[in-house]
């Protein structure tokens, strides 16, 4: 495996892709021509990018109005992706993050703009502007001056497995002087805290850790009780271990000009990116996402803090890339529009999560190879038609 994975990681075989485009489960009501329209043209796609597997969801005004998968989650076993199968999400994972922040909101367990560190029990600050503290909104939206850095340079990764070292032993690792992995230089921004955008890992890790704490338990399993359950998200797990053999969505990596299976790889700072879901219920919690916190009948958060989370701004330091950055969600161009949106990226794994807020309707598509060009325009390609037509 190479460095450039953990590089890209949360930034976010050819002669056999014609038959990986049969789609795995269920049409859900949707007119035959055009369900085979789009069969075709996702085939297309796929042929187009080397995609081996992809799930596709699209909902509406809360509610989901269709999922389906192509491909395969294991060319090797002939396993054909169902929308059951459980990919890897990566970053998207951060979305899940900053939703259970958003409901200690609502619990008025916290307030956005309060300092963190009444929080924690261990000591944190920038030591280049230790008089300015860094706020849950900041940490939410990228500009705590918590930087990655330094853990770009330390590989942090177990293959194969989940993380055995414990989020609390990462998090005073690499922030307080004196942890084993703690540098002022590269732990931290020389820019102030709320000055500058600037992508954290380590940022979202902190606000796994808070949540845990503020809500008394861990935050995974706030999350299983106050999203997941309600929502009927059945096939969705935090770990490795906790997803089924015969559900995983093999990893696919671009080796020689073929696609090759990886190890999936487990890092400690699980509340950044190691969510495991399946199409089928991820799209439920991007239905809510995307009508003001509630999918059927199932509100998640309050309607004022989802629009909170929706709110895109434009912190200095900004990349091109972006328009714009909200609680979580992001925003860039989607054809001639601006966009909420997240993707995800890790070894094999490429995801893309859009939600229109105009219209109330969001898209979630997963694939199980690296992200490329090719996969990056395949997939916002996927995601336009999607969001364009009211139906599939």
């Amino acid at each position: 495996m190479t460095d450039s994975f953990l590089i890209q990681r949360r930034r976010f075989l050819g002669a056999g892709l014609m038959a990986l485009a049969a789609p795995a489960i269920g049409k859900m009501g949707v007119q035959r021509r055009t369900t085979e329209e789009l069969d075709a043209y996702i085939a297309s796609e796929m042929r187009r990018a080397n995609i081996p597997g992809l799930a596709l969801g699209l909902a509406r005004e809360g509610t989901v109005r269709f999922v389906q998968a192509y491909g395969y989650a294991d060319i090797q076993r002939q396993r054909p992706a169902s929308t059951d199968t459980m990919f890897h999400i990566a970053s998207i994972t951060k979305t899940v993050t900053a939703t259970a922040v958003m409901q200690l909101v609502d619990d008025g367990r916290l307030k956005l703009d309060e300092p963190v560190s009444g929080y924690l029990d261990f000591p944190l600050e920038n030591p280049h502007h230790p008089a300015v503290p860094i706020t849950f909104r900041q940490l939410l939206m990228h500009t705590s001056s918590l930087s990655d850095a330094n853990y770009y340079a330390i590989d942090f990764r177990q293959q194969g497995r989940d993380a055995t070292l414990p989020l609390a032993s990462f998090l005073k690792d690499y922030l307080v002087p004196g942890g084993r992995t703690y540098s002022a230089e590269t732990c931290f921004s020389k820019a102030a805290p709320g000055s500058a955008w600037d992508y954290s890992n380590v940022g979202y890790a902190l606000l796994g850790y808070l949540a845990s704490r503020i809500g008394s338990q861990d935050m995974r399993e706030q999350t299983r009780e106050r999203i997941f359950a309600p929502l009927r998200m059945r096939h969705t797990s935090w770990t490795i271990s906790g997803t089924p053999e015969p559900l995983r969505a093999i990893p696919y990596d671009d080796v020689d000009g073929a696609l090759a299976p990886v190890e999936p790889v487990g890092f400690p700072d699980w509340s950044a990116g190691m969510l495991r879901s399946s199409i089928a219920d991820f799209t439920r919690f991007v239905a809510a996402s995307a009508n003001g916190g509630i999918a059927e009948r199932n509100r998640i958060v309050s309607a004022r803090s989802m629009a909170q989370m929706l709110e895109i701004k434009t912190p200095p330091e900004l990349p091109d890339w972006l328009t714009g950055q909200g609680l979580g969600w992001m925003a860039s161009q989607l054809d001639a529009a601006a966009m909420p949106n997240h993707w995800g990226g890790d070894p094999g794994v490429f995801t893309a999560a859009y939600i229109d807020s105009a219209s109330r309707a969001g898209v979630a598509i997963f694939t199980n190879a690296t992200a490329s060009a090719e996969r990056r325009t395949a997939v916002k390609n996927i995601a336009s038609r999607m969001l364009k037509s009211k139906a599939p």
